[in-house]
Parts: C-alpha cells; sequence; structure tokens
C-alpha cells in the first residue's frame, strides 16, 4: 500500500533571494509554513479578456501576501490592478506567461507609512511573437515605510514582435521613508520594443506654490496632487465604478497619511 507524503517546506528566503531582498522576513517566518508554495492560478483562454483586483488587507498577524500564476492565451487579455496597504507587510507577486498576440495589464499602487513594508512583484514572461504588456505602479511612502517593486520582463528567443514597457515612480513624503524599484528585462529576440522607466522624487514645490498662490490651502493642495498621482495607476480600467471603488480605497489609504 503506497503512501502519499506532505511534500517538505521549502526553506524560508533570504536577501540573497533576489525576489526577496526588500522583503520583511521577520514578519515572513511566522507565515512562511502556511503560505510556502501556494498561489492561485489563472488562465485566460484564447480570445477571452478577464480582470483581478486585489487590496491587502490588516490581517492577524499583519502579513497579507497573495500570489499568482497567470497564463494569457491566444489574442487574449488579462488585466490586474492592486493596491498595497494596510498590512505591516505586504506582498503581490505575480508570474504571467503570454502566449501569441495576448496582453497584460498591470496598475498597482503602494502606500505605506510608519514601519510598513509593501512590495509588488512580477515576473512577466513573453513565450511566443506578438504579444503586448505594460506596468505602471505609482507608490507614495511617509515614515519609515518601504515600498518596492521588483519587475522582470523576459522576451523568448523567438517571440518577436514584442511590446513591453514599465513606469515606475514613487512620491517620498518624509526623507525617512524609502522607495525601491528595480525594472529588469532579459530580451532573446532581436526584433522588439521594450522600456522601462523609475523615478524617485517628491512633491513639486514649485506646482504647491502656485497653487496656494490660486488659494488652495497646503493639505489640499499636497492631496489633490497626490491624487493625480496615483491615478496613473487605474487610468486602464474601463469599468467606471470598479476604478471608483478601488481609487476610493486608495485616497482613503492616502488621507490617513496627510
Amino acid at each position: 500500500m503506497s503512501e502519499t507524503l506532505p511534500l517538505p517546506t521549502p526553506p524560508l528566503p533570504t536577501k540573497g533571494d533576489e525576489a526577496w531582498r526588500y522583503a520583511d522576513l521577520d514578519a515572513l517566518a511566522p507565515v512562511w509554513p502556511d503560505i510556502a508554495g501556494k498561489r492561485e492560478e489563472i488562465v485566460v483562454s484564447a480570445g477571452e479578456s478577464a480582470a483581478r483586483r486585489i487590496v491587502l488587507e490588516a490581517r492577524d498577524p499583519n502579513v497579507d501576501i497573495r500570489t499568482l500564476a497567470v497564463r494569457i492565451g491566444k489574442h487574449a487579455r488579462f488585466d490586474l490592478h492592486c493596491l498595497a496597504i494596510a498590512a505591516d507587510y505586504g506582498r503581490i507577486a505575480v508570474e504571467v506567461t503570454l502566449e501569441e498576440g495576448a496582453h497584460f495589464e498591470l496598475g498597482g499602487a503602494i502606500l505605506g507609512s510608519g514601519g510598513q513594508t509593501l512590495e509588488i512583484v512580477t515576473d512577466v514572461r513573453h513565450a511566443e511573437p506578438g504579444a503586448t504588456s505594460n506596468q505602471v505602479v505609482r507608490s507614495v511612502l511617509g515614515g519609515k515605510a518601504t515600498g518596492s517593486f521588483l519587475g522582470k520582463v523576459g522576451v523568448a528567443r523567438h517571440a518577436q514582435k514584442t511590446d513591453a514597457a514599465q513606469s515606475v515612480k514613487a512620491m517620498l513624503l518624509d526623507r525617512t521613508a524609502r522607495a525601491n524599484a528595480k525594472p529588469e528585462l532579459e530580451i532573446f529576440a532581436d526584433d522588439v520594443k521594450c522600456a522601462h522607466g523609475a523615478t524617485v522624487g517628491e512633491l513639486d514645490k514649485a506646482a504647491l506654490f502656485y497653487m496656494a498662490s490660486r488659494g488652495i490651502p497646503p493639505a489640499e493642495a499636497r492631496r489633490l496632487m497626490l491624487r493625480a498621482f496615483i491615478a496613473d495607476a487605474f487610468v486602464a480600467i474601463e469599468d467606471e465604478a470598479a476604478r471608483e471603488e478601488i481609487e476610493g480605497r486608495a485616497l482613503e489609504a492616502l488621507g490617513a497619511m496627510l
């Protein structure tokens, strides 16, 4: 009589693991046995479209980690919009494989304060020709919070006509906050269009002065500028109600930070 034995728990990641280099490993350790190796599988069939929204929540312990593995079929589309808030340590990780002519759209926002550590980690694999991907991530960080985006785009040797873009921007409200951005391209095809950009900065003082000269109170001016900054992550959501819902959650979190 045969017996199926449970698989051993993979070892806890270390700072030497590139995908975990900015993680809060002390917060991760207690929950690791329950989450290691677990992920949500999503398959979008050829010609179909699917969308998913993720908002990290406060838990006990206050660690929220979501891991997705997505395969997008021929000429299919998958939209993922996510909001990293609330958790002391929060992580959204997604692995995406695109077949011929498929499209992946990511819009993500990280809003952290206090001692929070929040991450969005992506591994997008263009496995076949003619696929496209677009990733837009915006972070607002205050206090001693750490916000990180690690985004890898891989293009297979025969995946010609790939078009991939990453746009990563972070706004620091305090000098003690930290933003990490690591966009990465690994390209083996020669007929592709791939681009990435990452910036970290503070609110434009000239713009704040201009708004003050027009009678807008400083706190309201900051809120309006940050709202527009975060909105970039969700502009691709076509469903107005869905866009207003996730933007509303973002504004609530932002209001608590200002």
